[in-house]
């Protein structure tokens, strides 16, 4: 299992620069949840709590009620709240039931205070993605 969650933290853009040991690191900070069909992990403008990476099942994102996109096993969610603790961007619904991992702020604070290359490649890997953010913006 401990080789699946890494694989799977390997894919998501914050943590896809972290050595194998940083990587582990996080996994141990990450926790199971479930979801029945129909439930909403995350709601549009509710507090974000922290990422959240598909281990199991589908669910669907939507932004105003409209549909913007469907996500699966490996895909990922709330990243940003790791940082902020801001209000989420979308609503997230279990299309069927759910297995995540979750991974909370304050968990992800504790990680970067004993492990600071987490901080340095997490920080990085939002730098790039504001930097190509605001490429496409003004493009």
């Amino acid at each position: 299992m401990a080789t699946n969650v890494a694989n799977l933290l390997r894919n998501v853009p914050i943590f896809s620069d972290c050595t194998p040991k940083d990587l582990a690191a996080v996994a141990r900070g990450l926790k199971e949840v479930r979801h029945r069909a129909g439930a909403q992990i995350a709601r549009e403008g509710d507090p974000g709590v922290g990422l959240f990476v598909i281990v199991e099942g589908t669910a669907t994102v939507s932004i105003g009620g409209k549909t913007r996109a469907k996500l699966g096993t490996g895909d990922f969610f709330g990243e940003i709240a790791l940082l902020d603790g801001g209000p989420r961007t979308a609503t997230v619904t279990a299309d069927g039931d759910v297995v995540l991992l979750g991974l909370t702020e304050w968990v992800f604070r504790g990680l970067l205070q004993e492990h600071p290359a987490i901080a340095v490649k997490t920080l990085q890997a939002l730098a790039g993605r504001l930097r190509n953010a605001s490429k496409a913006a003004t493009a």
